[in-house]
């Protein structure tokens, strides 16, 4: 265990020193497995910050070929954390993934009843379903909705640089990084030649 390696945690998970020291002794010096630990402990502290308003921020925007563009609100708490690079890598990057990944919604609370009532009907008039038990069917096509919108939701897509955490995961890094509550507010992506 070296000292770069609990500067290295401390920066990535926001907490100080002396705990990050602590994780890497917790586990026997491995980085990757203390930066788990930590991950789930900075989580904690993420949720925490999720409850305080975040009103300021950026609206960002990223152009890719001129071909597909995309414009991300991500607020934050302070005009300091929205004026930090730190942040403003943050809004590029989810930009970038907006305009690689296509996500129709930021979170699964942001589809409308009517878009995922359509979607369970649909699976459940499916011949896959046939002859299942009325409750069994349920428990599929919930599993099914869960996964068909997970694709198409952005914070929980697969996050391109790192596709062993979603986008949801990367701002809760950053959440721990800043110490404040960031959210992606709202999003609008246009490729060429698409229609609506």
């Amino acid at each position: 265990m070296n000292i770069e390696d609990i500067k290295r945690l401390k920066e990535l998970t926001g907490v100080g020193l002396t705990d990050a020291k602590a994780a890497l002794t917790e586990a026997n010096g491995d980085f990757d497995k203390a930066l788990e630990a930590m991950r789930k402990k900075g989580m904690t502290k993420a949720e925490k910050r999720g409850e305080r308003e975040a009103r300021q921020g950026l609206v960002g925007t990223y152009n890719h070929d001129n071909r597909i563009g995309v414009l991300v609100e991500l607020n934050c708490e302070t005009d300091f954390v929205a004026r930090n690079e730190i942040f403003a890598d943050l809004l590029k990057d989810v930009a970038m993934h907006i305009a690689a990944s296509n996500p129709e919604f930021v979170s699964a609370e942001d589809i409308p009843a009517e878009v995922r009532d359509a979607k369970k009907a649909e699976l459940l008039a499916g011949d896959a379903l046939k002859g299942k038990p009325a409750e069994m069917a349920e428990q599929i096509v919930e599993g099914q909705l869960k996964k068909y919108f997970a694709e198409r939701c952005l914070l929980d897509q697969p996050y391109i640089k790192n596709p062993d955490q979603t986008v949801g995961e990367y701002v809760k890094d950053h959440n721990a990084r800043l110490g404040e509550n960031i959210i992606v507010r709202r999003f609008s992506r246009i490729a060429l030649g698409e229609v609506a």
